[in-house]
């Protein structure tokens, strides 16, 4: 009798030849046939529950529901980290998604969108940041499509001492109902701790999300999303859980007579597992001074020791030691003196956050912290607890990297300037950095994680070109890039421009640019030294003095890269970068923008600018 062959991976000749050649087979011969024919049965009648599985699928929760689109606008990459985190559990739930920087969505798409969810941060005085300028230009223009059948929510990232906190996520919030959408869930604004806040609007939009599905498909993704949890592989250290990094040196690398004080510290790694490019950053979480602390806590006459909480959790610590570790009190902000004011109970206080004083305010809260407040303005009965309950968490301060990977790959290196000024009758002094310049021993550790930031990434194509301008700690991503095409030994045509105060005090890591010029990886130097001649000379100027030949290079393809101050340095740069391509390459001011906007759509004008 012919064995069934039924679902068999032969065809019907073939069938055809086997059951003629049956009875030449042994009883072996024929019990390995038999095994693989059911074998093969097996698994054609998987496939073919699959494709049921997935027919059904198609014609519930597929068919109900709604495709979604995730923009990111990012600055430093916190955004784009979010955006993923957030796309990655849509898809736990088998929801269609998409998810791209805004300068990589054609805005003709909009119309088509379903499902509309903004993650972006806030750049400078209320602006976009550089990969949300295009779109959000677009949004705000008369090209702007009604959007009647878009559902949308936004996610926006700021920092609340600035005052246009959270604006550009404000801007498109606001943008987006004008144009007709409908909110799917509320706007949330983040403040530089923003982990809890962005996961409770995450969980939000999901539940929004599940509630437009019918009741099958809710069944099904249920069953799916406990089935098919994501196994996370992220680092053991991360931002919340950072890792404890051994100071290995401290270095002042500023000279007799310097107006600045600049260190060079080097954090050992190993055992972190962290791995990083050029262009990342290196986040530490420091510490408050605790000379302030003590003043501050001997103002209000209050015990040290006195305990209070310090997260949700309720996890206790003594009023002195939560205030060093735990939360911010060296600058005011708007949202922190009008907390302060409904707990203080002084009148003087509560006049000050009026809106008819609001400038007023403003000007109070430059450059004073929260001794200041509370010497100026004394609180009346005010306990320990329900101070701490309006202050925020200290925020960890981000440095650009300063060392390559490749190079020393348990070790990391940051360019950290002091920051020490006088206002309001006393000296200031920048947190992270003065705990570093002042306080940071040898074999101490400073609690830390890495911040890659996917937009401010060197090319990977050797033909491209590099202008880098970095002056003062801003060249620190510039040695890391420099050192690594040193260890890997990569070619390519590489021109800095650096720019410091003395020449005899402040040319940072003079010995490694010379070493890179004389080996090659360093092809062009060009620097300027503002307090060595009688008029000052900054980066912009040696730019302009080279403009002929940097426009060359852009034309041949450069990528050009700036990091730095951002209030003075970065916009002068950007203004003289507008001025060279107007003058060589014969633009008009809209042909200049339009030819920008370009060079950072193709990843060739990038900025880290703080």
């Amino acid at each position: 009798m012919p064995l069934d062959v039924t679902n068999s991976p032969f065809n019907e000749e073939q069938t055809e030849q086997l059951n003629r050649l049956l009875p030449m087979l042994t009883d072996q011969q024929k019990m390995w046939l038999s095994g693989y024919l059911s074998a093969a049965q097996s698994t054609a009648s998987i496939q073919d529950a699959n494709r049921t599985t997935q027919g059904q699928t198609a014609t519930t929760g597929g068919a109900a529901a709604r495709s979604v689109t995730i923009l990111y606008g990012s600055e430093t990459g916190t955004a784009q980290s979010l955006a993923e985190t957030m796309t990655q559990k849509l898809e736990a739930t088998n929801l269609d998604v998409t998810c791209s920087a805004m300068d990589d969505f054609k805005p003709n798409k909009l119309k088509k969108v379903e499902d509309l969810l903004i993650i972006t941060a806030t750049h400078g005085e209320g602006d976009p940041p550089d990969n949300a300028v295009v779109f959000h230009e677009f949004l705000h223009s008369r090209k702007a499509p009604k959007l009647a059948d878009l559902r949308f929510a936004v996610l926006s990232l700021g920092d609340e001492s600035y005052e246009f906190f959270c604006q550009t996520g404000k801007d498109f919030d606001a943008r987006l109902e004008e144009l007709g959408g409908e909110r799917l869930y509320e706007r949330i604004d983040c403040d530089l701790d923003f982990d809890e806040p962005a996961a409770e609007w995450m969980a939000g939009v999901l539940g929004e999300l599940r509630k437009s599905m019918d009741q099958a498909s809710e069944a099904e993704l249920s069953g799916q999303q406990t089935a098919g949890t994501i196994v996370s592989e992220q680092p053991v250290f991360s931002r919340t859980n950072p890792f404890l990094a051994e100071v290995v040196d401290n270095i002042n690398l500023s000279g007799r007579g310097s107006n600045k004080q600049t260190r060079h510290l080097e954090l050992s790694l190993e055992g972190s597992n962290f791995t990083f490019k050029p262009g990342d950053s290196l986040g530490i979480f420091p510490k408050n001074n605790p000379v302030l602390v003590d003043e501050f806590i001997q103002a209000l006459q209050w015990n040290p020791d006195e305990t209070v909480s310090v997260n949700k959790q309720g996890d206790i610590r003594s009023l002195r030691e939560a205030l060093i570790s735990n939360f911010e009190i060296s600058i005011l902000t708007k949202p922190l003196v009008e907390k302060a004011a409904s707990i203080f109970h002084n009148e003087e206080l509560s006049e000050l956050i009026t809106p008819d004083r609001k400038d007023q305010l403003k000007t109070y809260i430059d450059g004073r912290d929260m001794l200041d407040l509370v010497q100026d303005y004394p609180p009346d009965g005010l306990e320990p607890e329900s101070f701490v309950k309006i202050l925020r968490k200290i925020p960890a301060r981000l440095y650009s990297i300063a060392s390559s990977y490749d190079a020393n790959p348990d070790e990391v290196h940051l360019t950290i300037g002091k920051v020490r000024f006088s206002a309001h009758g006393r000296e200031r002094f920048g947190v992270c950095s003065t705990q570093v310049a002042d306080r940071i021993e040898i074999g101490e550790k400073l609690p830390v994680y890495i911040h890659q930031n996917p937009n401010f990434q060197f090319p990977e194509d050797p033909e491209t070109p590099v202008i880098m301008i970095g002056p003062g700690t801003g060249v620190a991503p510039f040695r890391s890039y420099l050192e690594e095409l040193e260890e890997t030994e990569a070619e390519r045509k590489t021109w800095l421009f650096f720019g410091e105060q003395h020449f005899s005090s402040d040319f940072l890591y003079q010995v490694d640019w010379q070493k890179w010029l004389n080996s090659g990886v360093l092809s062009k130097m060009d620097v300027a030294f503002s307090r060595d001649t009688e008029e000052k000379v900054y980066v912009q100027h040696r730019m302009l003095e080279k403009s002929k030949e940097l426009y060359d290079w852009v034309k041949q393809g450069a990528a050009i890269y700036v990091c730095g101050d951002e209030k003075h340095m970065a916009k002068d740069v950007n203004e003289t970068i507008a001025t060279i391509l107007q003058q060589e390459g014969d633009m008009t001011p809209d042909e200049v923008e339009s030819y920008l906007n370009q060079m950072r759509q193709e990843k060739r004008y990038q900025r880290d600018v703080y």
